[in-house]
């Protein structure tokens, strides 16, 4: 780095000239969340041709860099912090939890051992002691702090593998695959895809699962599971990517408790419903498996990179993660790397802790049940507007179609391209869907019977194409 260089960033450092308009273009665009359009239009696409470009051969002006940034990228944002944004289970973002996202960012703090970040380590064990008072789960369980309900999957299900082969007799860290005994992998027939791939990844391959048929509902069905033993990994759902439904955990894990099979939940945005008295009958028995994986930024509207892995072994999770070095200081302290594949990693706990904080019981509460009651009004006003609903609606989640698949797709197009509303599509039970997750606390009474109208007028327009046809 030669001396101008770092003389010009020493300048900017004390100036805060950069901070000062990055702040006050996250301020303009906070401004008109609620306004612009749910998803870029042509020409925000379009413009964002202005970032192809050959890598510079010298440094660029951070004032104009933060204009292109803002002037090009902004406009192609998909606005997710929005009230009408229905498609991946995004979730919007608690205005403390941003901000909190914010000055953490400032602190760059690598959240790999306590002595590399005592704030980070701090916040990450109250978290863990909070996770365990909402979600009701044993004194015992620990928590992992990752990026997303992916990593959090590979890790619960990492801990079972160590432990099942353990069972065995079997050491699998280090003595490998190779000559193993077998463990067996049981799951729905709906598991979500990041478990398959997490199955995959630990070597155990996608051909060797044992797949248990589900209900009309995407539930796994208790008495078609096979016969269960100490060296079996169970994996159930709460809440359904489709339908958002929860298997009976209740009767599932006593029947695995008994057998000593390990069983992991992923509740990726489903398992927040433990924090609420009016939902937390859908995870009833949960408390009964041995890992779980959630995302804060789904259902709890965290910031994005949020993802958490709970276990109530700690031996397992740990030596299934933990990494080793003769540089390495552990101490008395929590050291957050011992329950995580990272070793460097941001200090993701600390807009957690923010928005567990500002919401507490209550708020949690309140923002859960507002979510299912706007998922239950959007249900019965489609319902009333000629589409057809294909699921229970228990939770946030909400199944949709037409008359026939090609109606189905041909609506969904347009309401994606109308920027009134943004809504993804699926297959259920073999046939075309348009699949809503509401999971923001932005949305409104108001969003929802706006989105419908959107729904109306796609369909209109859909049924003329198809005349035409």
């Amino acid at each position: 780095m030669g001396k101008n260089l770092r003389q010009a960033m020493f300048h900017e450092m004390e100036q805060q000239e950069l901070f000062q308009q990055a702040h006050g273009y996250g301020q303009d665009y906070v401004d008109k969340f609620l306004d612009r359009h749910v998803y870029p239009d042509a020409t925000a696409i379009s413009n964002l041709a202005s970032f192809h470009e050959d890598m510079p051969e010298t440094g660029g002006d951070g004032a104009q860099i933060m204009q292109q940034l803002h002037e090009g990228g902004s406009p192609a944002t998909v606005s997710q912090i929005g009230g009408r944004y229905f498609g991946f289970v995004n979730g919007g973002v608690i205005p403390t939890g941003l901000a909190a996202r914010l000055l953490a960012d400032y602190w760059d703090q690598n959240a790999a051992l306590f002595v590399t970040s005592p704030i980070a380590a701090t916040l990450e064990a109250v978290c863990e002691k909070w996770l365990r008072q909402l979600l009701g789960l044993p004194e015992r369980v620990v928590a992992g702090f990752v990026s997303g309900t992916s990593m959090a999957i590979l890790c619960g299900l990492a801990a079972g593998r160590y432990r099942v082969f353990q069972n065995a007799g079997w050491d699998i860290n280090k003595q490998g695959f190779n000559g193993a005994p077998k463990v067996r992998i049981v799951t729905g027939r709906h598991a979500h895809g990041t478990v398959v791939k997490a199955i995959a990844l630990l070597g155990f391959g996608s051909d060797t699962i044992e797949w248990v048929d589900t209900d009309d509902q995407g539930r796994i069905i208790p008495e078609l599971i096979p016969q269960l033993d100490d060296r079996t990994i169970l994996v159930l759902q709460a809440g359904n990517v489709g339908s958002g439904s929860f298997d009976d955990f209740e009767q599932i894990c006593d029947a695995a408790n008994k057998a000593g099979a390990w069983v992991h939940i992923d509740g990726a945005f489903g398992l927040w419903a433990a924090g609420s008295q009016t939902l937390s009958h859908l995870t009833r028995g949960a408390e009964k498996a041995n890992s779980w994986s959630v995302d804060g930024h789904k259902t709890l509207n965290t910031p994005y990179d949020n993802g958490i892995v709970l276990c109530d072994d700690v031996q397992a999770l740990t030596h299934a993660l933990q990494a080793s070095g003769s540089y390495i200081v552990y101490g008395d302290n929590r050291d957050g790397m011992m329950f995580t594949p990272e070793m460097s990693r941001r200090a993701r706990a600390v807009e957690l802790w923010a928005t567990l904080k500002y919401l507490g019981r209550q708020g949690v509460d309140e923002l859960l049940v507002g979510l299912h009651g706007r998922a239950v009004q959007m249900a019965r006003e489609l319902d009333a507007a000629g589409f057809t609903i294909l699921n229970d609606i228990v939770f946030n989640q909400v199944l949709v179609a037409c008359e026939n698949d090609d109606l189905t797709n041909r609506t969904m197009a347009h309401i994606q391209s109308s920027g009134e509303c943004w809504a993804g599509g699926a297959t259920w039970d073999g046939g075309s869907v348009i699949r809503l997750s509401v999971c923001s606390w932005a949305t409104t009474k108001q969003d929802i019977t706006r989105s419908v109208q959107a729904f109306i007028a796609a369909k209109k327009v859909a049924l003329e194409e198809a005349a035409r046809a």
